[in-house]
């Protein structure tokens, strides 16, 4: 099979990308280069330069690479600024996801592996968010991830195309130094950013119903998530009418005051008192995967802890801000 791969040169898509070529996959890349890089992707890996919006460009790229199967990365992901441009991000995201969906079908794709998000879920208010927990998102981020679900779901019912929707919960970390994250959106970028300015670390909120006040999430490595595409993307090759929805977890709560503990002390900046500001609209007080479903399905589990995820990160950082 040949496999493109949307976004492949971001921070996700660079781990995925690196995680199926060394698994040996056949990939191709196509990537608008708006938040990628294109030095993340290993030698001889393809790289297209257009969006999922241009249905001439997409078209091209599935019938020169001859593209069987379609692994798709590219989006909008912050949920602040989904808060402040719902439009934008109903139309990358939702939109792109239809045009991509129309030009695969037409080509005769047969396997088709969506990145989704635990925000599909909303605040749901259980220890452990299921596959079969109700999904209501909060804010316009996890409404196009829904309803991106949804599309692909719909047109694997009615076309003959293997599907699989993979609900990412917190990812952090980094395969190599190289490879992290650029931005500063999550909260372990956030707090590397605060330290080594000389600045307290922000805590958004310390008012949830939770032990400590701070929220809780599920934070996974993500080597994990990447070998979790290639367990799914061999599973969609095997099974020609594979449906399925997973979360990638590791099953595990923790709460921001504790994250921002083990980031202090991995950083060298212990005894530095976070700020304590306002909430963040659309942030749930706690979001924790099963992920007993992923285990079945596909045999997989995370393997990394969080401490790990922690200095993986850091290494990055430093090499990008030395």
């Amino acid at each position: 099979m040949t496999w493109l791969i949307t976004g492949g040169a971001g921070f996700i898509g660079s781990h995925v990308v690196k995680a199926m070529t060394e698994g040996g996959e056949r990939v191709v890349v196509l990537d608008d280069l708006s938040t990628g890089r294109a030095e993340r992707l290993p030698a001889g890996v393809p790289l297209e330069t257009g969006t999922v919006l241009d249905r001439d460009t997409v078209d091209r790229v599935l019938r020169d690479h001859a593209v069987t199967g379609v692994v798709h990365i590219a989006g909008k992901k912050q949920v602040a600024e989904s808060v402040e441009k719902p439009l934008h991000y109903y139309r990358e995201n939702v939109e792109g996801l239809r045009v991509l969906l129309d030009a695969a079908v037409a080509a005769g794709v047969s396997r088709f592996l969506f990145s989704s998000s635990a925000a599909v879920y909303g605040m749901p208010d259980v220890d452990l968010v299921t596959e079969e927990t109700p999904c209501a998102p909060i804010n316009p981020y996890g409404e196009t991830k829904l309803a991106g679900e949804w599309l692909v779901t719909a047109v694997g019912k009615v076309h003959p195309v293997a599907t699989a929707s993979l609900r990412y919960f917190n990812v952090a970390g980094a395969a190599t130094p190289e490879l992290g994250d650029d931005g500063v959106f999550n909260l372990v970028p956030m707090v590397f950013e605060r330290l080594t300015a000389g600045q307290a670390p922000r805590i958004f909120g310390d008012d949830y119903p939770t032990p400590d006040g701070t929220c809780i999430r599920d934070y996974i490595h993500v080597e994990d998530i990447a070998s979790a595409h290639v367990a799914a993307a061999r599973r969609l090759a095997a099974d020609p009418d594979a449906r399925l929805i997973l979360n990638i977890g590791r099953g595990e709560g923790v709460s921001v005051a504790d994250m921002v503990g083990i980031i202090q002390d991995v950083t060298g900046h212990e005894g530095v008192k976070p700020e304590i500001t306002d909430r963040r609209p659309g942030d749930p007080a706690r979001v924790v995967a099963s992920a007993d479903r992923i285990r079945e399905e596909l045999g997989w589990s995370a393997r990394h802890e969080v401490r790990e995820m922690v200095e993986s990160a850091w290494a990055g950082w430093q090499l990008r801000h030395p």
